[in-house]
């Protein structure tokens, strides 16, 4: 029995001792890499910037406007003629652009009519926008006034409407002809009220440029044109006589005239 017994615990020892040798040995693993920690929200979110930020453009510089000063020889400063409202100064020359077109403009100032025009660049002869008279022609109408009165023997309407006419041409001598035709000193007839309006019209316009040309005042330019037509020759008794019967048509005239309105 105690042979048995000493056997038996010699094999065991011997099977243990085998199967640490068999038993592989454990291998010693890396240490676990720390755990990264959690990304916030926030963080996830917001965009990553670009590594160079965009060049900002630099900002335009606008060229400066080139100032007219001189377009169809007429410069700014410059005294004119326009023949709808007489005599103007031209303050400057601009341009604008209008329904998609750029255009070049004259600016006349009427002063005494408180008016300020424009006026296309391209267009001064189509609306006879002209210089101011020379002095030889500036004397010519001075002259112009001294001359007998010419009144045709129509009816005043169209009378009325070739003053109107000359007028508006701008024409310095047919101005002066409507101031003569229409004066009327004080042994004449009184003026009708359309025949008051005509005559003062064209003596503004007269007086306003003569005073331009001379460099005086309006007043002292009436006083010339007035001096003038008191040199013209009187009318005699059969003049006066036709400018009676002129009369009674200037007054027809007027009658119809006021009718055409009311109408």
């Amino acid at each position: 029995m105690p042979n048995k017994t000493a056997k038996t615990a010699a094999k065991a020892t011997v099977t243990k001792a085998t199967a640490s040798k068999v038993a592989p040995k454990p291998v010693a693993l890396p240490p676990k890499t720390a755990a990264k920690a959690p990304v916030s929200l926030k963080a996830a979110a917001k965009p990553v910037a670009a590594a160079a930020k965009p060049v900002a453009a630099a900002p335009r510089v606008e060229e400066p406007k080139k100032v007219l000063t001189q377009r169809q020889g007429f410069k700014t400063n410059e005294f004119v003629v326009y023949p709808a409202h007489g005599v103007g100064q031209i303050l400057a020359i601009e341009e604008q652009e209008i329904a998609g077109a750029r255009l070049e403009l004259f600016v006349i100032n009427f002063m005494k009519d408180k008016m300020t025009l424009r006026v296309p660049t391209a267009k001064v002869a189509n609306v006879g926008m002209r210089k101011l008279s020379e002095p030889a022609l500036v004397k010519r109408a001075l002259e112009t006034l001294k001359g007998r009165a010419r009144v045709k023997r129509t009816m005043w309407s169209r009378r009325a409407q070739e003053y109107e006419a000359k007028i508006n041409s701008g024409d310095i001598v047919a101005i002066a002809e409507v101031v003569r035709d229409l004066y009327r000193s004080d042994s004449q007839p009184e003026q009708s009220y359309s025949e008051r309006q005509l005559y003062e019209a064209a003596l503004d316009r007269l007086s306003r440029e003569i005073a331009v040309v001379q460099h005086s005042t309006e007043t002292e330019a009436v006083k010339e044109i007035e001096g003038q037509l008191a040199k013209s020759p009187r009318r005699g008794a059969k003049a006066e006589t036709e400018a009676g019967v002129d009369g009674d048509a200037d007054a027809d005239g007027d009658d119809a005239a006021v009718a055409d309105e009311a109408a």
